[in-house]
């Protein structure tokens, strides 16, 4: 485990020690949980200007207030599930710092007056042992408990959480967001795993500490699980705002010349390397040359289908069309594959239960620009040579 760019700050423990944080190094360190009211911690996540770390990147201090103004007692939800196969910084937090993330859910409950927290992870992660052994070491003023959630991808998306966590369904819903009306139908603060972790260290140190790294808009740092053709892959800490290509270079840079970089994950953007956005996001993949773009975007679209939480057209139906659209583009099937993919992805955002085929939608639309002279030869009838090559980046967990 490494910290890019000298702001060792969610792994300042780690990297000082080498070791993971029990409660009784968590405490030499920080001291216990400080005491603050609720209008003064939603003040400082405020001013602080802190976002989600879970791929939204909402106002977190929005989102407490829009919670505790709900006129019912509500309830706190840990994710920590990491839905995307390819990320390991959630997992990486609950191992290093899990007291951290205890810690910040501890805060938003009282600040809330919740007297309840739920930490969600995947079943079968290392995370649910690590915050299983951090929670019997607390003795918190507020109920903490587990569950554990079926490892699929749509599973972490906020209302699924809450519908699990009621009907243990872990499907996606309609109708009232989680902050107005939640799990039991109370007001329901869902926030990250690195989010609450942050928010216990604004709680300690202020909101222009906080401030003192990032840029104005992304202010702190991020966890980056950072992957694929690198020298050393892994979960690195960086400075808000810093820019793809250096995140990439913390992880020792390229292990072969690069034809893409896909960031934000398999809902995200392919992006040409040199012109990737700055770092905001919890996952960067580094494609190298050699491996067709296309055919490898037709794997993450096939997975993507397959995760689907099938209760809604544009994931039942849209989603593995396009899939197969862009299996056709690779087999050299020509422009019929490439018109109807292009139609297809004008008429699916923005029509489903969650976010989850806008994503696939994104990943496509950033794969026919960014591989643009694939495309052109695929329609000009040339098969793929990549065509059977298995994929490159990990589509289903083990």
């Amino acid at each position: 485990m490494t910290t890019a760019l000298g702001v060792p700050r969610l792994l300042a423990g780690w990297r000082e020690t080498g070791a993971p944080a029990d409660l009784r190094a968590h405490l030499r360190r920080y001291g216990p949980n400080p005491a603050m009211r609720g209008a003064d911690l939603i003040d400082a996540v405020t001013r602080a200007g802190l976002l989600g770390r879970g791929g939204g990147g909402f106002p977190t201090g929005r989102k407490l207030a829009a919670v505790r103004s709900g006129g019912r007692r509500p309830v706190v939800v840990v994710n920590a599930c990491e839905g995307e196969p390819a990320s390991a910084k959630d997992a990486a937090l609950l191992d290093l710092a899990p007291h951290l993330v205890l810690d910040g859910a501890v805060l938003a409950a009282t600040a809330l007056g919740a007297v309840q927290v739920v930490v969600a992870v995947h079943e079968g992660s290392v995370g649910e042992m690590h915050v299983g052994t951090a929670i019997a070491e607390r003795d918190d003023p507020v109920r903490v408990t587990i569950v554990t959630v079926p490892a699929r991808y749509v599973a972490s998306e906020e209302s699924a959480l809450v519908h699990f966590v009621d009907a243990e369904d872990p499907r996606p819903t309609t109708g009232p967001r989680p902050f107005q009306r939640g799990v039991d139908g109370r007001p329901t603060l869902v926030d990250n795993a690195e989010t609450l972790a942050h928010l216990a260290l604004i709680a300690r140190f202020g909101a222009d500490w906080f401030r003192e790294v990032g840029t104005p808009d992304r202010p702190g740092t991020y966890l980056v699980t950072v992957g694929g053709a690198v020298r050393d892959p892994g979960v690195y800490e960086v400075a808000g705002g810093a820019p793809a290509d250096a995140v990439l270079n913390t992880a020792g840079g390229p292990a072969w010349p690069l034809q893409a970089v896909l960031v934000g994950g398999y809902g995200g953007v392919w992006a040409v390397p040199g012109s990737a956005p700055a770092a905001g996001v919890a996952l960067l993949l580094a494609l190298p040359v050699g491996n067709c773009g296309l055919a490898q975007t037709a794997h993450l679209l096939r997975y993507l289908a397959g995760q689907s939480a099938r209760q809604c057209g544009p994931c039942t139906f849209g989603l593995p069309a396009i899939a197969a659209d862009v299996a056709d583009l690779v087999r050299g099937r020509g422009g019929a594959a490439l018109d109807r993919l292009r139609r297809r992805l004008d008429v699916i955002p923005g029509r489903g239960a969650c976010a989850h085929p806008d994503g696939a939608v994104r990943l496509a639309s950033s794969a026919l620009e960014v591989f643009a002279g694939d495309v052109a030869a695929h329609v000009r009838g040339r098969p793929c040579r990549d065509a059977g090559a298995p994929p490159f980046f990990p589509v289903g967990r083990t």
